[in-house]
């Protein structure tokens, strides 16, 4: 054990300042937050006077509950298709054998290689053609076809560190696919479907620019887009903005925590040969 401490103190001495990096943007929004408006950028870092104004502010600015609303219900669905889509063609491309697998796999992964700015106009024009265009539903429509390739590229890896002998056991038993699936990989796919739900949760919670292209409503709109609406064009608001953004952060990190473990073992799954 005493062999272990050297390493484990040069470990913590090299991630520490990589650790204080990474915190500082969040610890001085928040610190921002509390903070009176013509103390920002003169003021010392942490500030005399602490104020909760900035969050009543944001609150009631922008609407803050309407399109916080807007966010979790967006990204809630957005995630729940993703992960239907994602688990069930993930199952089908690493178990099940059927003609052109390997070509079709090939072809959705090559949409992973187009940048959505340059998809942009013509998912625009699309959706106006299907009557979509400013509507919460056509925005799903974008976000689960867009994100569903790479979440099934991460579910078929997962599946493939399954056993084939699980699967033949469950056949012979007489289960049906949709039973085995459903009862016996799914289970055992958690870490997995961990790491989608935090991914897609992240990028879909922050996402701007396709909402702030589709949506015209401003109602419909997600908290993101209405956030950026704070910074004005010869002044912002920075304490609203700072509490704002602060406000956004808290579903991710809850996200986060609860998931924490299993998403670290999603990570790790693989990554040690049996």
């Amino acid at each position: 054990m005493s062999g272990r401490w050297p390493g484990k103190a040069f470990a913590t001495f090299v991630l520490l300042p990589f650790c204080v990096l990474m915190a500082f943007p969040f610890a001085w929004m928040l610190l921002t937050s509390l903070r009176e408006q013509n103390t920002i950028f003169n003021g010392p870092v942490i500030p005399r006077k602490f104020t909760g104004t900035a969050y009543k502010d944001a609150w009631t600015s922008i609407e803050f509950p309407l399109h916080f609303w807007n966010s979790v219900w967006i990204t809630s669905v957005t995630v729940i298709g993703v992960l239907i889509f994602a688990t069930l063609s993930g199952y089908a491309f690493a178990k099940l054998d059927f003609p052109f697998r390997n070509t079709l796999f090939v072809l959705l992964l090559t949409t992973l290689m187009m940048p959505s700015t340059a998809l942009i106009i013509p998912l625009y024009l699309e959706l106006k053609s299907f009557g979509l265009l400013d509507s919460q539903a056509g925005l799903l429509v974008l976000y689960i076809s867009g994100s569903a390739p790479f979440a099934m590229f991460l579910m078929r890896a997962f599946f493939q560190t399954l056993p084939d002998e699980l699967i033949e056991a469950a056949r012979v038993d007489g289960g049906s696919e949709l039973t085995i699936f459903r009862r016996v990989i799914l289970p055992l796919a958690r870490p997995g479907i961990a790491t989608v739900v935090i991914f897609q949760f992240l990028s879909t919670w922050n996402e701007f620019l396709i909402a702030n292209t589709v949506l015209r409503n401003t109602d419909s709109l997600p908290l993101q887009p209405v956030l950026f609406t704070l910074m004005g064009q010869y002044s912002t608001n920075w304490p609203a903005l700072t509490a704002g953004l602060t406000l956004s952060v808290v579903p991710v990190v809850i996200v986060y925590v609860r998931m924490q473990r299993q998403f670290v073992a999603g990570m790790m799954l693989g990554a040690v040969k049996n």
